[in-house]
């Protein structure tokens, strides 16, 4: 597919250098997109300005990038759903402010978006930043009892990372996406505000019946946000908070009903590992936060079940369902 067909969203909240870095990168790639749209969620720092400083400076990027800088901080889902809401194009690609993609990282999306018209969502080959032989993520894994992980994260490359697959749904640190699917189901649930939004949105992509694939020879190169300011509380409060309103929304009927106890369980063991860690507040929190919002969740739930065309069967062959493993 031309690269006039593809949008690229990037939010940045206090991104530094890393978000101009981004910008660099997308200046240079092989194939440049229609549009670049950069919606700040009210940076304290000096990234947005560094931004339109950057884009005003570069000829690649000054007639296809701007930056809009939003009055508050709406979070990841709300602001892209801001840039999507703004795409005129049939593919929109999501980068995060720290995630640098090789020069040919959207060509190669476009040439798998191409190839795959079956497919409505797309993940890159996501490496750690600084240590690149090491796997960021190959694309989020769902687990049958709710648990969410990035496929491969930790571990060195192999030569069968190197294979294109079904994934369940892409990491939206990296991704691409066809509009008119995205719009279909809703977009990304405002509500997530942040953490896990991206694969709640390839859940009800699945769910309304689209496939997800990776794009292995698609590099970036990712820092990461898991740790941040706080320790990486705020990611143990939101995500374990929006795991439980993803579950509920989106798990076939007879699926929750009969690992409902598994989902328990891990909760538990998720409580535990956190506690240890010294998130066990954080924990808490977003599970009182997760059932205040369970009638929001459930209401949601009988919208995207009513729409569901995939069988339960379809989903069931999507779900992880390893004991121990989480490659």
């Amino acid at each position: 597919m031309p690269a006039a067909d593809v949008t690229v969203i990037i939010v940045n909240h206090d991104g530094g250098h890393h978000v101009v870095r981004c910008l660099k990168c997308l200046a240079v790639q092989t194939s440049l997109p229609a549009r670049i749209i950069l919606l700040d969620n009210a940076s304290q720092d000096d990234s947005a300005a560094a931004c339109a400083r950057t884009i005003a400076g570069d000829e690649r990027l000054r007639h296809r990038a701007q930056v809009q800088e939003l009055d508050g901080n709406l979070g990841f889902a709300a602001a892209c759903n801001r840039g999507i809401d703004a795409a005129d194009t049939p593919l929109v690609a999501l980068l995060n402010p720290d995630a640098f993609p090789e020069p040919e990282w959207l060509e190669r999306m476009l040439a798998a978006a191409a190839a795959h018209p079956e497919a409505a969502a797309f993940g890159s080959r996501q490496m750690l930043d600084d240590r690149p032989e090491v796997i960021d993520g190959l694309g989020d894994r769902c687990h049958v009892g709710g648990l969410v992980w990035r496929g491969g994260h930790g571990r060195r490359l192999a030569a069968d990372d190197l294979r294109s697959r079904e994934i369940f749904s892409p990491c939206a640190a990296a991704a691409i996406y066809r509009t008119a699917a995205v719009r279909d189901v809703g977009g990304f649930d405002d509500d997530f505000f942040c953490y896990v939004e991206d694969v709640d949105l390839g859940f009800r992509l699945r769910l309304a019946g689209h496939v997800a694939r990776s794009v292995p020879d698609a590099v970036v190169r990712h820092v990461g946000g898991g740790s941040g300011r706080d320790g990486g509380r705020a990611a143990s409060f939101f995500g374990h908070r929006n795991l439980v309103w993803s579950y509920v929304k989106n798990m076939p009927a007879m699926l929750l009903i009969v690992f409902l106890p598994l989902h328990l369980a891990e909760t538990i063991l998720a409580g535990a590992v956190l506690t240890a860690r010294g998130h066990g507040a954080a924990f808490v929190r977003a599970k009182w936060e997760a059932l205040r919002g369970l009638p929001t969740a459930w209401r949601k739930r009988a919208g995207i079940q009513a729409r569901r065309r995939a069988s339960t069967a379809a989903i069931w062959r999507a779900l992880d369902k390893s004991l121990f493993t989480r490659g």
